[in-house]
């Protein structure tokens, strides 16, 4: 009844799911861009010309300048939801974070070598000394006094 593999394709196709759910959230978005792109420009053309509004704006021809500027936002938008994610998608993320775990793996293996081999190095095991002749240690104790 719960087998691996039901379990797998089920969270492969929940993935998968939410995949799906996320590109039609940004295209949706994308869409509402473009008709607010609309509705802004043909608003800023009728405001500047017809009602006289910014005539005396540092810029002559400023609305010209506005449209251009947002549109090119709209086509830096559009180029993010069809181009860089179709090669920078779902699996390009799954490589690089493969890649840096990889990564992180070695160098904590690094690590821990460097701090073995430190341990190693400064590690002495304590030797007896043997005393000096002629020392405190060459005369036999004293007696206790009784």
């Amino acid at each position: 009844m719960f087998s691996k593999s039901k379990d797998s394709t089920s969270n492969e196709d929940r993935e998968q799911f939410l995949y799906a759910q996320d590109r039609i959230r940004q295209k949706k978005r994308l869409n509402q861009h473009f008709v607010i792109f609309l509705v802004g420009a043909v608003f800023i053309i009728i405001v500047n010309p017809v009602l006289g509004y910014g005539e005396n704006f540092f810029i002559e021809n400023w609305f010209v300048w506005a449209i251009l500027i947002w549109a090119f936002l709209f086509i830096v938008h559009a180029f993010n939801v069809y181009v860089t994610n179709s090669f920078m998608g779902k699996e390009w993320e799954n490589k690089q974070l493969i890649k840096l775990r990889e990564k992180q793996r070695q160098r904590l293996i690094e690590l821990e070598n460097q701090v073995e081999q430190e341990r190693k190095s400064t590690y002495k095991p304590e030797t007896p000394t043997k005393p000096e002749i002629g020392t405190e240690n060459d005369n036999p104790p004293p007696a206790p006094l009784i």
